[in-house]
């Protein structure tokens, strides 16, 4: 493995293991972990002008942002005049919103949450959904089994409230994909520190399919603690398998036909669901993100989508599926791949329901898809590209929601205009509309009609010039301040900064705050700014701009996934906090945006060593908080704690169940406040 010896200049070294074909650099040493750190050099071949490059013209001109933003420090290090200026405003003006004992940040193999609260393990992987199905089984895994079982590595997390009540609802969650060598026993061999993996068998990756998905499952709080409703008419697994239709302009079109399929409107399974949302009519969103890693073959010489998957990175052969089902094989099914990177919708409230592929959303890799109604009625929603190099989305419907007709709101994502958006180094920003025939996307650069548009999405935003930017993965909309909240990871292969994207080597990613015109979600215009540059910053070579009220505790990198609560705050995840990268595990972070107080953040909650922290979910009410911990124990060797690769039969961590008789397992966390109340 791979590891950075110090998170002050990203060097890396090599930490003396070797790796076989199964295993790969970055934060986790087997292939199918590869899939979701995106470490390559991107796919995207154009020469737009990157948002380092835009960010470092602005700064240079401004030095740094006076006025709210000067409380942010944002220079290009910590200088002692910005610290000077954040202390100045901070005295005179309010403080954080936010108030709990802050956790201690550090590594560990357990989870650690701010004092007087609770973390109650709410679902593992394996863990049963309905009253029938079997117990878990570590020994005696099936795909029988596994389809009536919470999956594997859990992401998303949305709650649905049943009949408007704050006890009772239904949770939604996304299962993102499998790590096999931390589910399956007896298949990782370590010889003089070579890590192989014994090649994949049917059954094997049946189990990984049926792992892979959604859960939709019934809970209620009793006596202060969330508990599961086994009997619940609506709980139900989407798995890999389940049936899909492609709905909307795409739909139907000759390059979505296969030989399974020759109407190019049914589709099974949906993969990689890393991010999602839940619409405002209450139906479920799962954004498919990595889908290139399931793929593997080789397309007919000449064949006319060599192009598009190239910008794609299909095959990208993470997973074995193509050896047992022909239709993830490119020589088989050379349409398979343009069936997956879609925007897929759920109705909740039928368990029979087929779910949706809403190709008007466009076909990337979508990071999530949160959406806010605006002042018209149309409804929005922000997607992020979340690889090296591309692009923020937005999608604004046709049709306005109707909050008293449910009915009439369900195919509202079937019409609509997609945009892309561009950052200009003058604090203004573009949202360019993805529409067949205008500007460069006509007949002439290879696009017949929308659905080329919307299956080569990548391809017209290049075109149009959008701003590539570092790893774009949650984007959430502000109800309360108007503003939206751009996460960006990080990008170690950037090589010259810009306005937006201002640091090169950029291990520890930024947040991006957008104002939209007037206030107004569905403009085609607006101002954006550096709410964060992440990392730490007592180095000054990272160039973190926390404001001074955040403690050694409080900083942290790689900002991934968010939520913004019934009051308007903002929630941090994080993914890739690592021993070697910043001395301390991802986990959930509090980030003031407003007044003094903005750029200040606090740990609030903790995962064990391995992990990453997903899917913060706060209930209506804000009495909980529901957080996913994610492939926990995929990881050690840079941790002092353990110090070698982690596997089924020698883990970093046996989180949650600390049993030697259980591996470790994904698991979804209710956060509560001791006695009950408000979080925070």
């Amino acid at each position: 493995m791979w590891i950075k010896t110090s998170h002050a200049n990203n060097n890396l070294v090599h930490a003396g293991f070797e790796m076989s074909d199964d295993s790969t650099a970055g934060n986790g040493i087997f292939r199918t972990t590869r899939l979701e750190e995106a470490d390559g050099p991107g796919t995207n071949p154009t020469e737009n002008r990157t948002m380092g490059e835009i960010i470092a013209a602005r700064f240079s001109r401004r030095g740094f942002l006076r006025g709210a933003m000067a409380t942010a420090a944002i220079t290009a290090t910590v200088s002692p005049m910005a610290l000077m200026a954040a202390d100045e405003a901070r005295a005179s003006e309010g403080k954080s919103a936010f108030d709990f004992p802050e956790v201690t940040a550090g590594v560990d193999a357990d989870h650690h949450v701010a004092e007087g609260y609770d973390a109650d393990v709410l679902f593992r992987w394996g863990d049963k959904l309905f009253a029938d199905a079997p117990e878990f089984d570590p020994l005696k895994q099936s795909e029988a089994a596994q389809q009536r079982q919470f999956g594997y590595n859990n992401d998303f997390v949305g709650f649905i409230p049943l009949d408007g009540a704050d006890d009772h609802g239904l949770l939604v969650v996304n299962h993102e994909y499998t790590n096999e060598h931390l589910m399956f026993p007896g298949i990782v061999t370590v010889k003089e520190g070579k890590v192989e993996v014994a090649p994949a068998t049917e059954d094997r990756v049946n189990i990984e399919m049926a792992a892979h998905g959604g859960t939709i499952v019934e809970i209620r709080k009793v006596d202060g603690k969330w508990q599961p409703v086994l009997d619940g008419r609506l709980n139900r697994r989407i798995t890999s398998k389940t049936e899909m239709t492609l709905s909307g302009p795409a739909a139907g079109h000759d390059r979505l036909k296969t030989g399974a399929d020759a109407t190019g409107t049914r589709v099974l399974g949906t993969v990689n669901n890393c991010a999602g949302g839940v619409t405002p009519w209450g139906t479920y969103i799962m954004a498919e993100e990595n889908i290139h890693g399931y793929f593997k073959g080789t397309l007919p010489e000449g064949h006319a989508e060599t192009a598009n998957y190239k910008r794609m990175g299909v095959p990208g052969g993470s997973y074995d599926w193509a050896d047992f089902h022909d239709r993830f094989d490119l020589a088989k099914e050379p349409n398979e791949p343009n069936r997956f990177g879609w925007v897929v919708e759920v109705d909740v409230m039928d368990p029979n329901a087929m779910p949706k592929k809403r190709t008007a959303l466009g076909r990337f890799k979508h990071e999530g898809a949160e959406s806010i109604v605006a002042p018209d009625g149309r409804v929005v929603f922000y997607l992020g590209d979340d690889e090296r190099f591309d692009y923020v989305y937005k999608f604004v419907t046709a049709g306005k929601y109707n909050p008293d007709d449910r009915a009439a709101n369900m195919d509202l994502l079937d019409e609509g205009t997609l945009y892309v958006a561009r950052f200009d180094e003058d604090g203004s920003m573009q949202w360019l509309p993805l529409v067949h025939g205008k500007g460069p996307l006509t007949t002439d650069n290879g696009f017949a009609g929308q659905a080329d548009v919307l299956i080569e999405t990548r391809r017209a935003a290049d075109l149009l010039g959008a701003t590539p930017m570092d790893r774009p993965e949650d984007i959430q909309p502000n109800g309360t301040n108007g503003r939206v909240y751009v996460m960006l990871t990080n990008n170690t292969k950037r090589k010259e900064p810009n306005a937006a994207n201002p640091r090169v080597d950029n291990a520890f990613g930024h947040i991006v705050e957008i104002h939209e015109n007037d206030g107004d979600f569905t403009a085609e215009a607006g101002k954006w700014e550096i709410l964060l540059k992440c990392g730490d910053p007592s180095v000054a070579e990272v160039g973190a701009t926390f404001s001074t009220e955040t403690s050694v505790n409080g900083w942290f990198g790689m900002p991934d996934n968010c939520a913004v609560d019934a009051d308007g705050r903002l929630w941090v995840s994080t993914d890739g906090n690592s021993p070697s990268d910043t001395g301390r595990t991802d986990g959930l972070w509090a980030v003031d945006t407003e007044g003094a107080a903005r750029g200040t953040s606090k740990l609030f909650y903790r995962v064990p060593v391995g992990a990453e922290m997903c899917g913060p979910c706060p209930s209506p009410d804000m009495t909980t908080f529901f957080v996913a911990v994610q492939h926990p124990g995929d990881g050690g060797e840079d941790w002092e704690g353990f110090g070698r690769p982690s596997y089924y039969e020698d883990l970093s961590t046996r989180w949650p169940d600390f049993r030697d008789d259980m591996p470790v397992r994904p698991a979804v966390v209710a956060i509560t406040r001791k006695g009950g109340g408000k979080i925070a």
